[in-house]
């Protein structure tokens, strides 16, 4: 029992290893984090939607990585998006664990449905529900106006059974309480704990020749990563021999124009492209071999990457968009540069190249957050 609050049950409801991503991770961290305190259950969404409509449907239910979670009853996954039967089962575990506080995991708006029933039943049992923010609304899903509506409708439903709300930068207060009607409701800024599923220090795979600065993009390849930005500011650096560019990630929402542009790049012989969702035993091999992470993105809520990156102490260059600039305020490995400006991506480069053999100390803690 926490003698601060007198909580001394918690349950964690967010996404599990089927659909995998970096909010499988979080869940999974955030629950471990939990029950170095509480008694901490664990509700996973299993199916999120019809597998065909997922953007990485080749890869769904593959065995990317290796979410130990304990096998004495306290985890259920867990519930599919038709519900039925895996709904009655995720409430059963409600009911029987009764637990204090309750945290939703929000990302996507097809977890909106289950998220506003589970929330009624836990009321019911005297809980308190957090909803936790990784973004306000999906950005392939805000371009579906269908889609958009419908989120934005169960969100005004699901607001009110809602407690208070998680978020990880003080830059996302403004849009969460412009999209949605939150009210008087508390808001706290939680920082983002530390990704460490990639620092079992494996063997490094890399195709960079020795003396070569391997310069690493790594996450998914949607239209706001900006990418194709990092294409374009390798492809003007002086003395290219000295660079390579290893691209670690699977394409979504039909983003080619990466894809495109490195097969038709000058330097296309010093790219390494591994187009798909690597599991971690890969990605753990392949970030060991990296000399820097480049995180080009033209807009972002969070961004797991950039938190794997420093829970490895590498030097990392990433847009100084508000959030990120937060996530990672005291770490002294960072180079920021503006979004879609390619002479300063360029510069960031070079920056991080001189960093090379530099390591840094990631300042988020899971203590901190719990």
């Amino acid at each position: 029992s926490n003698p601060v609050t007198g909580v001394e049950r918690v349950m964690v409801v967010g996404s599990g290893p089927r659909f995998m991503s970096g909010i499988s991770h979080y869940t999974h961290a955030l629950s471990e984090a939990f029950s170095t305190r509480y008694d901490t259950s664990v509700v996973l969404m299993r199916r999120l939607l019809p597998t065909r409509m997922y953007p990485g449907a080749d890869r769904v239910g593959a065995p990317i990585a290796d979410l130990d979670y304990p096998r004495d009853g306290s985890v259920y996954d867990g519930v599919d998006w038709f519900w039925f039967p895996s709904m009655f089962r995720a409430l059963w575990l409600l009911w029987r664990r009764r637990p204090q506080v309750v945290t939703f995991q929000w990302w996507t708006g097809t977890v909106a449905h289950s998220y506003l029933l589970l929330p009624v039943v836990a009321r019911c049992r005297g809980s308190r529900i957090i909803l936790e923010m990784h973004e306000i609304q999906d950005t392939g899903e805000v371009n579906i106006p269908l889609v958009r509506r419908y989120t934005r409708a169960m969100m005004s439903l699901l607001l009110r059974v809602v407690d208070g709300f998680v978020i990880h930068s003080e830059a996302d207060l403004v849009p969460l309480a412009t999209t949605y009607p939150i009210g008087a409701k508390p808001v706290e800024v939680v920082r983002h704990g530390p990704f460490r599923q990639y620092s079992s220090s494996p063997e490094p795979t890399r195709t960079a020749p020795a003396g070569c600065v391997n310069l690493t993009y790594f996450g998914t390849i949607r239209p706001y990563k900006g990418l194709e930005d990092l294409i374009s500011a390798f492809e003007t650096l002086e003395n290219p021999e000295r660079f390579w560019l290893t691209v670690i990630g699977e394409t979504w929402e039909g983003w080619e124009l990466p894809a495109e542009r490195i097969g038709t790049s000058p330097l296309a012989d010093r790219i390494t492209f591994v187009n798909r969702y690597v599991t971690d035993a890969e990605a753990a091999s392949w970030l060991a071999g990296a000399d820097a992470l480049i995180l080009p993105y033209r807009r972002s809520s969070a961004s797991g990457p950039l938190h794997v990156g420093m829970s490895l102490g590498l030097p990392v260059a990433v847009t100084d968009i508000p959030s990120l600039t937060e996530a990672a305020h005291g770490y002294g490995g960072c180079v920021f540069f503006p979004p879609g400006d390619i002479d300063a991506l360029r510069n960031a480069l070079a920056a991080v190249a001189s960093m090379q053999d530099m390591t840094f100390d990631d300042p988020a803690s899971w203590d901190d957050s719990v």
